[in-house]
C-alpha cells in the first residue's frame, strides 16, 4: 500500500509539471506572435491616403468644371451661354418695352384730348397709335362710296384689331426663349449630374475602394450641373413673368389706344359730313 501510494503521488507530481510547461509553451508562442505581427505593422501616421493621387486639387467652382468630365463640360457651357442670353433679352427687352410703353401713354394722351380723328397730332411718328389714326383714315378712304355708319365702324375695329395684335407679338417677342430656358434647364442639368454620379461609380468600381475622399469629388462636380441649370432657370422663370406682366400692360394701353380711335370715328360719324369735310386736309 505504501509503495502505491508513493507511485501515484510521483505520477501526480509528473502530470502538474508536464501541463505547467505545456501552458509556459503557448504563452511563449503567443508573445512572439505578437511581436512578430508589431514588426509587420504599418505606421498609421505615415501611411499613404488611398486614392491621394487622383484626388483634384483645386475644390473651387472652376477647378471642378476643369476636371469634369467632358459631357458635364457641355452641359455647364450649354447653360452658361443659356444664361447670358436670357440677361441679354432682359436688357433688350427692358428697353424696348420702356420706349414702347412711352410711345403709347403719349399717343393715347393725344387721341383723348382731341375733339375730332383728324385733329389728332403726334410728336413724331406718334408709334402704335399714329398706326392706329391712318389704319382708322385708309379704312375711311376706301369706304368713301359706301358711307354707311355700322359697316364702317366694324371694318375699321377690324383693321385696329389686326393693328393691336401685330403690335403685340412683336413686343412679345423673345419671350418664348425666357419660357424655353426656364423649363428645360433644371432638367438639362440634372442630366450632367446623372452623367456625373454614373462616372463617379465607374470610378468606385475600378479603384475598389468606397473611400468617401475619392467618391465625394466626383460627385461634387457632377452637383455642379445642377447648380448651373437651377442659376439659369431661376432668373429666366422671374424675368418672364416680369415681362408677362409689362407685355399685358402694354397691350391694355393699345387696347385703350384703339377704343379711343373708335371713339372719336364714332363721334366725327355722328356729325354729318365732318368726316367728309376734314378727311382731305388729315390725308395730306
Amino acid at each position: 500500500m505504501q509503495l502505491w501510494n508513493y507511485h501515484r503521488r510521483s505520477i501526480r507530481t509528473l502530470c502538474d509539471t508536464r501541463v505547467v510547461s505545456l501552458f509556459a509553451a503557448v504563452l511563449a508562442g503567443v508573445a512572439a506572435s505578437a511581436t512578430r505581427a508589431g514588426a509587420q505593422a504599418p505606421d498609421l501616421a505615415t501611411a499613404p491616403v488611398v486614392g491621394a493621387a487622383a484626388l483634384p486639387r483645386d475644390l473651387s467652382p472652376w477647378g471642378m468644371f476643369v476636371s469634369a468630365d467632358v459631357v458635364v463640360k457641355a452641359v455647364i457651357v450649354g447653360l452658361f451661354v443659356a444664361s447670358v442670353v436670357t440677361w441679354t433679352i432682359w436688357l433688350a427687352k427692358t428697353i424696348e418695352l420702356f420706349r414702347a410703353k412711352r410711345a403709347a401713354r403719349a399717343g393715347l394722351s393725344a387721341i383723348a384730348s382731341a375733339g375730332s380723328l383728324a385733329e389728332v397730332e403726334f410728336s413724331g411718328e406718334g408709334g402704335p397709335a399714329g398706326q392706329l389714326r391712318a389704319a382708322a383714315f385708309a379704312e375711311i378712304r376706301a369706304s368713301a362710296d359706301t358711307f354707311e355708319k355700322d359697316g364702317l365702324k366694324e371694318r375699321i375695329a377690324s383693321r385696329l384689331e389686326r393693328i393691336e395684335a401685330a403690335c403685340g407679338r412683336r413686343i412679345a417677342g423673345g419671350t418664348g426663349v425666357l419660357a424655353t430656358i426656364g423649363a428645360t434647364a433644371p432638367f438639362i442639368g440634372l442630366f450632367g449630374t446623372v452623367w456625373g454620379i454614373m462616372n463617379s461609380f465607374i470610378g468606385i468600381s475600378k479603384s475598389h475602394t468606397t473611400n468617401l475622399a475619392v467618391v465625394a469629388p466626383g460627385i461634387a462636380e457632377a452637383l455642379l450641373a445642377t447648380a448651373f441649370g437651377l442659376a439659369a432657370a431661376i432668373p429666366a422663370v422671374v424675368i418672364y413673368n416680369v415681362f408677362a406682366r409689362a407685355i399685358a400692360g402694354y397691350r391694355a394701353l393699345l387696347g385703350d389706344t384703339s377704343a379711343e380711335v373708335l371713339r372719336l370715328v364714332s363721334r366725327d360719324l355722328d356729325r354729318r359730313g365732318s368726316i367728309r369735310t376734314s378727311f382731305p386736309t388729315a390725308a395730306e
